[in-house]
């Protein structure tokens, strides 16, 4: 089959190469599924990168990746069932996410896998997984309650198109920040009030929130949670930050700071299961949840996807085809 494969860590531009690789069979619970389309995200760069590298032993090897397959979210076709799969036929369209999606085939647990929602082609369906799932339950991780305010920082990217829809869809009165080019695309997603960081500065604002929900940007938990109510809530998802350390050292900060306020300071790692998936699929095909979709591109040309993510802070998600039969 034909893979995105890298041998050392680096810029996906220089590491990433378009290769043979032998077809992984599904084994126990295990789904054997033909990718149709991915997408990429931060965790694909990060991973690529090896970075932050003090964590290189969790993201897979110290000195080279332990997965020779990179990519992670998948919309596809079932190929082939293990002998403890329940739910998942031959033939069957799903979606979900995979370590190796960069791929014509990858073998996937039961669990990180749901139905494609009926209402969207591969490609918007491998524009899902990750970020939609991140953004729900980021917004639970926060307690979000019908009525209550939301600032939603990095609102026009991968994860943060879909917290502004599912934070109104909660009932909720939702502030995205992102820059000026994508004010409008934040504004027609459902946000009340978008705040553009490029000419204003968030924590020097009036406004306070019942939850921040931080997706992007290089706010401290120091500064961010002055823009918090009393009894407000910070959730961190990802964030860059260092080589070495990444997101770890406001992650750090966020747990030593938050026993001495009235707020609650706190990070969360997402977790793909079939049950969210299921619940972001019926939100889809009520028509409550859309992705939003900068560009695509084919497998050959991965590299450029994930670099894009990396340097180019996309409206939302960036994806890539694998086989053009959609």
């Amino acid at each position: 089959m034909k893979a995105m494969v890298q041998h050392e860590y680096g810029a996906p531009r220089d590491v990433l190469r378009l290769a043979e690789v032998e077809t992984p069979a599904a084994v126990d619970e295990e789904v054997l599924v033909r990718v149709r389309a991915s997408s990429a995200n931060p965790w694909d760069w990060h991973y690529i990168r090896g970075e932050p590298v003090l964590l290189r032993p969790a993201l897979g090897g110290v000195r080279k990746p332990r997965f020779l397959i990179p990519g992670g979210d998948l919309a596809g076709t079932v190929e082939q069932v293990g002998s403890a799969v329940v739910g998942f036929a031959p033939g069957d369209p799903v979606y979900g996410f995979g370590h190796g999606a960069f791929a014509e085939f990858v073998a996937v647990h039961q669990g990180s896998l749901a139905r494609k929602p009926v209402n969207l082609t591969y490609e918007q369906a491998a524009a899902v997984p990750l970020g939609a799932v991140t953004a729900i339950q980021g917004l639970r991780a926060g307690h979000l309650e019908r009525g209550q305010h939301v600032l939603i920082v990095g609102a026009s990217g991968g994860v943060g198109t879909f917290a502004v829809q599912i934070a109104k869809h909660l009932g909720a009165q939702v502030t995205g920040v992102c820059s000026t080019a994508n004010t409008e695309l934040v504004r027609h997603l459902g946000a009340d009030h978008v705040i553009d960081y490029t000419t204003q500065d968030v924590v020097t604002g009036p406004a306070r929130f019942d939850l921040v929900l931080q997706l992007g940007g290089t706010y401290s938990p120091v500064a961010i949670r002055k823009v918090l109510t009393p009894r407000g809530t910070l959730i961190q998802s990802y964030g860059d930050g260092n080589r070495w350390l990444g997101p770890v050292g406001s992650i750090i900060k966020a747990a030593a700071l938050s026993p001495f306020v009235s707020q609650t300071l706190k990070s969360f790692t997402a977790k793909e299961t079939t049950e969210t998936l299921e619940e972001i699929t019926e939100l889809i095909e009520t028509g409550q949840l859309s992705p939003v979709i900068d560009r695509g591109y084919p497998l050959a040309d991965a590299a450029q996807a994930v670099a894009l993510v990396e340097e180019g802070r996309p409206a939302g998600k960036v994806t890539v085809t694998i086989t053009s039969d959609q």
